[in-house]
């Protein structure tokens, strides 16, 4: 199997899973309603998957664009030459002998 089947599966039932989920049950359906010559479970299947291609494409036509993110919040004033933090000095000491 292609390596780049089950990530495109995986990535796509993370999207959308109800989709996803219906369009699976559909096209399982008309699999084995068209290999068993059982008419109307090819129908079902069918009709399921293309109801289910349906419903994708017009959510995604309904989907507003993401809004913009705000502006960055800076809660510290920006570097300056004079510090307002003192500078962290470590001392060395010399070890316990």
């Amino acid at each position: 199997m292609n390596a780049v089947l089950p990530r495109f599966l995986k990535s796509a039932y993370r999207k959308e899973p109800l989709i996803s989920v219906l369009l699976t049950i559909g096209m399982v359906d008309a699999l084995i309603g068209g290999l068993d010559d059982s008419w109307s479970l090819f129908a079902f299947g069918l009709g399921t998957a293309g109801t289910t291609l349906l419903l994708k494409f017009w959510r995604s036509q309904q989907r507003r664009p993401a809004p913009q993110e705000p502006v960055a919040q800076h809660y510290l004033p920006p570097r300056s030459s004079s510090p307002t933090l003192p500078m962290l000095t470590i001392t060395k000491k010399k070890p316990p002998q």
